[in-house]
């Protein structure tokens, strides 16, 4: 077994992981979604989300800056709130991610299926996507990142295609009108943008794989955020000037169907974007679930074997239990309705970061940042359905009940040993 982890990525790796995570299937689907709440003023929706989510984001970078350990929020608020303050985060990022990688295999497939020439089995097409980012993952941090660099290069190149031969069809009639649905419109497509954006936190988790990580992860998280919401305002806006707002609101693949206005062939390149999105999304997924659970294992918060490392410095058990529980779970069920559960988990798993942040005695960032994270935080977990909240707090209860009966059993096993000796 190797000693410990290695730092064998630098900025661009963190970078593509952070991009990687925020311009996966969404832009592809969340877009149409987001359009049809506020019509062209979506574009604003788009500036407040960033604005919103750069709460957050920042309090993630000050964070990463002052405590650089594998699995992000996790340590932060174990170290900063509580170890029950970090446990709780670790089960709700681990659970809502592993329902968000199940979904993601799921619409890999779906995309996969529509260039094959044959029927296929959409759950056993996810289930073989999730085998295979776990084969990458197997091999290593430096491997998997190799890859998500090759795949986050490509879909920006195909969406940069895509702004460059549609800005020229674009038909400004389109635009008018630009709020159709008031203030109340642009505030929904806001919301739904949140969740979009926060793939940044994702480059935390292997915050003891980067070099530099003071200021890489930092550098990474603000780029992964600012370039992402450039892309995403180029893409909604030309989106909406080709076909109009309501058409893309109609659409389950609405940037296809943009594309479909302008070209065959754009078409096709966007549909291979959306494939290598979904799986590059997937791919980070499985990373930062291998690499929390390894932190988590390090505590003795979850099963000791997750800590194992091969020579590769990879944690091998975290990713063959993660990978195959996504492979099994994407055969049997489609988890869409889990999605309310990811959402709430998300909301929380922040909530709880930026309190953390506000706890830090060095200050980087001036005090209200992370206070603004933990309202907005707040205030959009109270828009959710009233099943994420069910779910969620079944979650967190059962979460709650494992801690405790995981704790007396270990403090019972000390004592035992102590009398033994």
């Amino acid at each position: 077994m190797a000693n410990g982890l290695k730092r064998t990525l630098g900025l661009f790796d963190a970078f593509a992981i952070g991009t990687g995570a925020i311009i996966g299937s969404g832009i592809f689907v969340v877009t149409g979604i987001a359009a049809g709440l506020a019509g062209p003023a979506l574009l604003i929706s788009l500036i407040i989300g960033a604005f919103i989510s750069g709460f957050t984001a920042l309090s993630f970078s000050e964070l990463a800056q002052s405590i650089p350990k594998e699995g992000g929020g996790y340590e932060f608020a174990r170290e900063l709130i509580s170890p029950f303050a970090g446990f709780i985060f670790g089960w709700l990022w681990i659970l809502s991610n592993v329902v968000t990688g199940v979904v993601v295999s799921l619409g890999f497939a779906s995309y996969l299926a529509l260039f094959l020439p044959f029927p296929v089995n959409v759950n056993l097409m996810a289930a073989l996507a999730c085998l295979g980012v776990t084969g990458i993952n197997y091999l290593g941090a430096r491997e998997s990142s190799l890859v998500n660099n090759i795949l986050v290069i490509i879909k920006l190149l195909i969406l940069a295609f895509f702004v460059a031969l549609g800005l020229g069809s674009v038909k400004l009639g389109n635009i008018s009108p630009f709020v159709p649905n008031g203030e109340i419109g642009i505030m929904q497509g806001a919301t739904l943008i949140f969740f979009a954006y926060t793939g940044f936190a994702r480059i935390t988790l292997i915050s003891e794989e980067i070099k530099d990580p003071e200021k890489n992860i930092p550098r990474a998280i603000l780029l992964a955020l600012g370039i992402s919401t450039v892309v995403y305002m180029l893409v909604s806006f030309t989106a909406i000037g080709l076909v109009g707002y309501r058409e893309l609101a109609s659409s389950g693949s609405p940037l296809a169907d943009a594309a479909q206005s302008v070209g065959k062939n754009l078409t096709y390149f966007v549909s291979i974007g959306a494939l290598v999105a979904t799986l590059s999304v997937l791919l980070t997924t499985l990373l930062g679930l291998s690499r929390i659970s390894f932190a988590m294992s390090r505590d003795r918060d979850l099963p000791q074997f997750f800590t194992r490392l091969d020579n590769r410095s990879t944690p091998y058990y975290s990713v063959l239990f993660f990978g195959f529980t996504m492979t099994i779970l994407a055969i049997f069920s489609n988890l869409l309705q889990a999605v309310a559960l990811a959402n709430f988990g998300s909301l929380s798993y922040y909530l709880i970061a930026n309190y953390a942040a506000l706890k830090l005695e060095k200050r980087r960032y001036p005090r209200i940042i992370p206070v603004l994270g933990i309202i907005t935080c707040i205030s959009l977990l109270l828009f959710l359905t009233q099943d994420a909240w069910i779910r969620g707090c079944i979650v967190l209860i059962a979460g709650s009940a494992y801690y405790y009966i995981m704790k007396k059993w270990q403090n019972h096993k000390i004592i035992a040993l102590s009398r033994g000796s």
